[in-house]
Formats: C-alpha cells, structure tokens, sequence
C-alpha cells in the first residue's frame, strides 16, 4: 500500500512500478555509497615489531641486572669469608708498579743519546772555514787604509780601544809630532811672557809721568 502513497516526481502510468523502480535505484545508490573507497589514506601507519619492541634496551637492562646479580654475589662471598675468619685489611698495596712502554721508552732514550753523541763529534771534528791569521790580514790592511784615507792621524791607546797597538815606526810618528806641538806651545808661552815683560815698564812710566804732573 505503500504505493499508492508515493508521489514520484514525474508523471507516470503506474505508480507501483514506478515506485519500485525508484526504490531499486536508491539502494543501488546506497551501495555504492557505502562501497566507495577514499580519496584521502585516514588509516594509521603500519606498526612494526622492532619498533614497539625495543630489543636493543631490552638487552642493556638484562646485562645490568646479570652485573648487578654478580657483583652482589661477590658482595656475598666476601662478607662469608669474613664471618668465617677473623678478617684483615686488604688495601695493602705491595706490588711494583709495571709499565707496558718501559722497554720502548729506554730503546727510544737510547737512539737519542746515540745521535747526540754523534752530532757532538761531528762539531767536534768539524774545521772550520773561515780562516782568523785571514781576518787578521784583512783587519790590519784595512787600518792601513783607514790611515791613508784619514786627515788627521789616529791616536791608539792601549785602553779603551779593541785596536792593535801601533808599530815601531808610527810610534816615533806620533812621538816627533807630540814633541813638535809641545815646543810650539812652549814658544807660544815665551811669546807671552816677552809681550808681558814689555807692557809692564809702559804702565810704570805712565804712573810716573802721572805723578810728575800732579
């Protein structure tokens, strides 16, 4: 009866044909509504058996406990051992100590000291290149040509100069020309003594003459 109180939407014959014909057409709709697949992936990601069990920490904590168990168990065997015996003290440290480089380190010393021994006789036997009898021509040419070139003579001293000392011949030199500059001197001071001698009888006879007329 339920056709008879459909309206379709377009004119028709019969209704009831008409209404299952709209029945049937929406169902198919429905069903293929239902079916129809997403565009858009909403499932969650797979999970993985590695990832949700962590093997790898599982392992870790196993191998502290089995350390912890040991080290409790030799916790355990020592305070045994102590209530069956008197006990002592055993942080006594008696051994020498040992050094696994020792042999490579006294090997490597040894090299050394073998090449610095080695360089030492070569300085030592090493000649030298430079020549000093050399140097000693070569300074005392040089003087003579300081000499030559020079305006007034040099005057070496034995102290206070690194000069050689001067020679035979340039001493009587320099002897001769100190002798003829101190009788130069010694003529000036004449000169002086004459002019004074001369100006002295002039003043006395101004005095006098002086006198006369007052």
């Amino acid at each position: 009866m339920q056709h008879q109180a459909y309206q379709p939407v377009l004119p028709c014959v019969n209704k009831y044909l008409q209404y299952r014909w709209d029945k049937n057409c929406y169902e198919m709709h429905r069903n293929k509504v239902k079916s129809a697949k997403p565009t858009i992936n909403t499932t969650p990601p797979k999970t993985y058996n590695h990832i949700l069990v962590k093997l790898k920490t599982k392992q870790l904590e196993e191998e502290r406990v089995s350390r912890i168990k040991r080290e409790n168990h030799m916790l355990l065997d020592k305070m045994s051992h102590i209530m069956q015996t008197s006990g002592g003290v055993d942080c006594k440290n008696d051994y020498l100590k040992k050094s696994l480089g020792s042999e490579k380190r006294q090997l490597e010393l040894l090299r050394i000291t073998k090449e610095n021994q080695c360089i030492l006789q070569r300085l030592s036997t090493c000649r030298p290149r430079y020549s000093v009898q050399v140097w000693q021509e070569q300074w005392l040419k040089n003087l003579q040509l300081m000499e030559n070139i020079g305006r007034y003579p040099r005057l070496y001293t034995a102290q206070g100069s690194s000069l050689p000392p001067i020679s035979a011949d340039r001493q009587g030199n320099v002897e001769n020309k100190k002798t003829g500059i101190n009788k130069h001197e010694g003529s000036a001071d004449i000169r002086k003594e004459k002019k004074e001698c001369d100006e002295k009888p002039t003043s006395e006879h101004k005095v006098t003459s002086s006198e006369d007329e007052a």
